[in-house]
C-alpha cells in the first residue's frame, strides 16, 4: 500500500511551524480580572485569601493601585466584588450610592482607562447570605428584582461600563434593563450570568467574599449541573430581556455548555474560571501533580470552546508572563 501523501506531522515539525499554525490564541484583551474590595480593610494591608493562594482582599486604595499596576502591563477589564462593613436582611449596602463598589468605580473611572464591570448581587450584603429577599425561609424572586435593579443603577450612576447580574432570579435582566433605560443609562451594557450552575467549585469564592448562606443552598435559583438545554433557554431569555453579553459559570466543567451557547446564539460570550478551578490548579502545581503549563492549557480550552472573554484569577500571571505559554 502506498504511504499517504498527507503527513500531518509535517505541521508539527518545529516550534516555529507549530506557532504559526495555531488555531487559537490568548490575548490580554480576552481577560477580565476579579477584584475583591473590603470596606473596613486598612490601606496597605492586602488580606490574603487562605483558600485562594496568591489572591487578596483589597482596601479601596490598594484595589485601585493594583488595577493601575495591571493596566500598565496590558489588563483592560476588571470585575468588582464588594464586601461591606455592615450587612442587613435587605442588602442595602449593595445599592448605597456611597458603597464600597460605587466608590471604587468612581476612582477607577477617574484614574484608569479600564473597562469597569460590576457584579450585581445581594449575597455579600445580606445577613443571610442569599441572593435575594428571604421570607419564611424562601428566597423571593419578584420582590428581589427591584433591589437588584437599584443596585445596577447605582453602579451605572457611579460610572460602571458593564453591570453583571449574578443572582439568577427570573426576569432580573429585564428589570435591570428597564431601570437603566429609565435612568438615562441606555448605553450601559449588561453582562448576564446566564448559565450559572449550582457548583461545588464556588467554595473558595464564598470564603473570599464572606457570602456563605446562613441556611440552605442556592439550588432553587442556580442551575442543575445535569442540564444543558436549560442553559440554552436561560441564555435565550436573557437575550430577549436585553443582555448584551452572556456568561457561562463555571468554565472547565462546562466547556460543552460554553460551546453550545456560543454556537447557538453567536453573541459575545464570557466564561468564568471560578475560584475552585483556580485553587485546584494551584494546589496541583504546588503538590507536584501538575506543571504550570496546565494553567495555560486550561485557559486555552476555555477560549477554544468559544469564550470571547475569560474571567480568571490567573489574569495577572498571564499578563506578567509568569505562566509558560507553550503547551
Amino acid at each position: 500500500m502506498q504511504f499517504p501523501t498527507r503527513r500531518m506531522r509535517r505541521l508539527r515539525k518545529t516550534p516555529q511551524i507549530r506557532k504559526i499554525l495555531r488555531e487559537t490564541s490568548l490575548n490580554s484583551e480576552d481577560f477580565i480580572y476579579p477584584l475583591f474590595i473590603k470596606e473596613e480593610l486598612e490601606e496597605g494591608a492586602g488580606e490574603p485569601i487562605d483558600t485562594m493562594p496568591g489572591q487578596y482582599r483589597y482596601s479601596l486604595e490598594d484595589a485601585v493601585d493594583e488595577a493601575k499596576r495591571l493596566e500598565k502591563i496590558g489588563l483592560q477589564s476588571v470585575l468588582l466584588f464588594g464586601m461591606p462593613e455592615e450587612k442587613d436582611e435587605m442588602g442595602s449596602s449593595a445599592y448605597d450610592d456611597d458603597g464600597i463598589v460605587q466608590q471604587t468605580i468612581r476612582r477607577l473611572k477617574k484614574e484608569t482607562d479600564l473597562v469597569v464591570i460590576t457584579d450585581v448581587c445581594l449575597c455579600q450584603y445580606t445577613t443571610h447570605g442569599h441572593c435575594g429577599i428571604v421570607e419564611n425561609g424562601e428566597i423571593l424572586n419578584d420582590e428581589s428584582l427591584q433591589l437588584l435593579a437599584k443596585t445596577a443603577l447605582s453602579h451605572a450612576e457611579a460610572g460602571a461600563d458593564i453591570v453583571a447580574p449574578s443572582d439568577m432570579m427570573d426576569g432580573r435582566v429585564g428589570a435591570i434593563r428597564r431601570m437603566l433605560d429609565d435612568g438615562g443609562f441606555q448605553n450601559t451594557l449588561i453582562m448576564s450570568y446566564s448559565a450559572k450552575y449550582a457548583s461545588s467549585f464556588y467554595a473558595p469564592f464564598r470564603d473570599a467574599v464572606c457570602s456563605e448562606p446562613s441556611f440552605g443552598d442556592r439550588k432553587t435559583h442556580q442551575m442543575s449541573p445535569y442540564n444543558v438545554e436549560e442553559a440554552i433557554l436561560e441564555t435565550e431569555l436573557d437575550l430577549e430581556e436585553g443582555a448584551d453579553i452572556v456568561m457561562v459559570k463555571p468554565a472547565l466543567a462546562y466547556l460543552d455548555v460554553i460551546y453550545q451557547v456560543k454556537n447557538t446564539f453567536k453573541v459575545p460570550t464570557a466564561a468564568y474560571q471560578v475560584s475552585g478551578e483556580y485553587s485546584m490548579l494551584k494546589a496541583g502545581i504546588e503538590a507536584g501533580y501538575l506543571t504550570e503549563e496546565s494553567i495555560y492549557e486550561s485557559l486555552l480550552s476555555i477560549k477554544r470552546a468559544g469564550a470571547d472573554l475569560i474571567i480568571s484569577h490567573f489574569a495577572p500571571d498571564f499578563l506578567e508572563g509568569s505562566i509558560n505559554q507553550e503547551c
